[in-house]
C-alpha cells in the first residue's frame, strides 16, 4: 500500500512538472512519501 501511494505521489509530481499545476503541494507531499519510505526501508517490517 506504501509504495502505491509513492509511486502515486511520483507521478503527480512529473505531471506537475509538465503542466505546472499544483507544484508546491505535490513538492510537499513527493517529500513526505520519500520521508516514510526511508523510514519503512531502516525499521523494516514488524509482524
Amino acid at each position: 500500500m506504501l509504495w502505491t501511494i509513492v509511486g502515486i505521489i511520483i507521478l503527480m509530481w512529473l505531471l506537475g512538472f509538465s503542466f505546472e499545476i499544483g507544484g508546491g503541494l505535490i513538492h510537499l507531499l513527493l517529500v513526505i512519501a520519500l520521508i516514510v519510505a526511508i523510514v519503512n526501508l531502516i525499521t523494516g517490517r514488524k509482524a
